[in-house]
Parts: C-alpha cells; sequence; structure tokens
C-alpha cells in the first residue's frame, strides 16, 4: 500500500497537465505583478512570460550558480555566460552584474526576448548582454562558445504528441523531451574548453529518461548540487547537472 501511495505520488508531481494548470494560473491570475522584486532589484515582468515569483525555480538557479546578492561581491564571476531559456533575463543580469564580460539571453519565446531587453536596460547592463530570439542555440553565430552554458529546463515531460496553446507552456512542458534531447546533442558544441555546460532540473522531471537521452546522445550527467524544495504540499528536489562527454 506505501509503495502504491508513493508511485501516485510521483505521478501526481510529475502530472504534465498540472504544470500545464501551473502555467495558465500564472499567467491569467489576477495578481500577476507588472514589476516583481527579487535580490533587492526591481524587474519588468510582461504578459505571456514566465513569472519567477510565482516558482522558485529563478532564485534556486541564482543560489547553484553563486549569483545571488549575499553570494560573492559583485564582479567577482568571470568570462561569458548564456542563459537558455532566460525569460525575463534576470538570471543572465545578475550573471554580467556579478562580473561575466560576455552575456547572451536566450529564448524562444518573443515575449521573454523583449522582457529581457527590458531588463538589461533597467540595469544598466547592455554593454555586455545581448537578448536573442533563439530556439536553444539556433540563432547564435556559429561557433560562438560559452565558458558557462546554463539551462533551468521545462523538465515536466509532457506526451511527444503534445502541442504547446501558448509560449508561455514552453516554460513548464517538453513534449516527448525532445528539446532535452537537443540541449544535451548540442551544448557541449557551445561550450568553450574548459567551460561548463549546466542543467537545472527536478524531481517534476523523469531523471531516468534523462540519464537514458544523455547515453544515447553521448554525455553524461554530474550532480553538482542538490536541494528539496516544498511547492504546495509536494516535496520538490532540484539538481544542479553538468553535462560531460
Amino acid at each position: 500500500m506505501q509503495q502504491v501511495q508513493q508511485a501516485e505520488k510521483t505521478d501526481q508531481v510529475r502530472s504534465y497537465e498540472r504544470s500545464l494548470a501551473r502555467s495558465a494560473e500564472s499567467r491569467t491570475r489576477a495578481d500577476r505583478p507588472r514589476v516583481f522584486t527579487m535580490e533587492g532589484r526591481a524587474w519588468d515582468l510582461l504578459d505571456g512570460v514566465f513569472a519567477p515569483v510565482h516558482s522558485p525555480s529563478t532564485r534556486l538557479g541564482l543560489e547553484f550558480l553563486g549569483l545571488t546578492a549575499d553570494a560573492a561581491p559583485a564582479g567577482t564571476a568571470r568570462g561569458s555566460f548564456l542563459e537558455v531559456g532566460c525569460g525575463t533575463g534576470l538570471i543572465a543580469v545578475c550573471a554580467a552584474l556579478h562580473g561575466h564580460e560576455r552575456v547572451v539571453a536566450a529564448d524562444i519565446n518573443t515575449a521573454a526576448v523583449r522582457n529581457a531587453e527590458l531588463n538589461i536596460a533597467r540595469h544598466g547592463v547592455a554593454d555586455r548582454v545581448r537578448a536573442v530570439h533563439s530556439d536553444l542555440f539556433s540563432a547564435l553565430p556559429a561557433g560562438e562558445r560559452f565558458d558557462t552554458v546554463f539551462w533551468s529546463s521545462n523538465y515536466v515531460l509532457a506526451p511527444a504528441g503534445y502541442r504547446y496553446r501558448h509560449d508561455h507552456e514552453r516554460a513548464y512542458v517538453d513534449p516527448g523531451y525532445a528539446t532535452h534531447r537537443r540541449f544535451l546533442a548540442e551544448v557541449l558544441d557551445r561550450t568553450a574548453p574548459g567551460g561548463r555546460a549546466l542543467l537545472h532540473f527536478s524531481s517534476r522531471g523523469d531523471m531516468d529518461l534523462l540519464r537514458r537521452l544523455a547515453g544515447e546522445t553521448g554525455t553524461k550527467l554530474v550532480e553538482l548540487a542538490a536541494t528539496v524544495i516544498v511547492e504546495g504540499d509536494d516535496p520538490v528536489s532540484h539538481y544542479l547537472l553538468q553535462i560531460t562527454r
């Protein structure tokens, strides 16, 4: 009985329908802010863009990367930085504020690209951060590589045949893990020698499938950090994974 209850709980946490409902709620709720505060700074939030205030994932991403306001003095980070699926651009901007000299904020959602541009301008980092409309690495110049590539992924698995009804859903679910497969297959070609290819994943996703995809693409996953956050009534594990050959 206990095993059955645990399996049901796991299915509930991983439910793509539940994640799609969370997407709709976040996008349409009456108290959705136009400007929010995180890390002691104000950030613009456009309609149709993932809201960091409605999920712990952005804050956890900052913690994993050592980019929180209290993690290290500003200016201590070095090298180039690519944020895949940038949303508001918050992590990319924080990377620049912490000292990364060349930063790219990429997103497939055009509203997110506009949102990132607003926050790049708001925080005065346009000299070292650019926002691009890109499906993973598709819009980057050939051969452009980065010392750090980071993706806080849409780790909930949706059926392979699912078709997005709104771009906002792209931040929540990945049909058939097609995007995860491409990321694993391509990310090391976008990582500079000695650099790091990083993936923020969680127990809302299918770790067993992700590891199988890594094997199929000639890569492996190394866990660098993990933490547990209670989201609603559910304890959810979050992981920082490094992709290597």
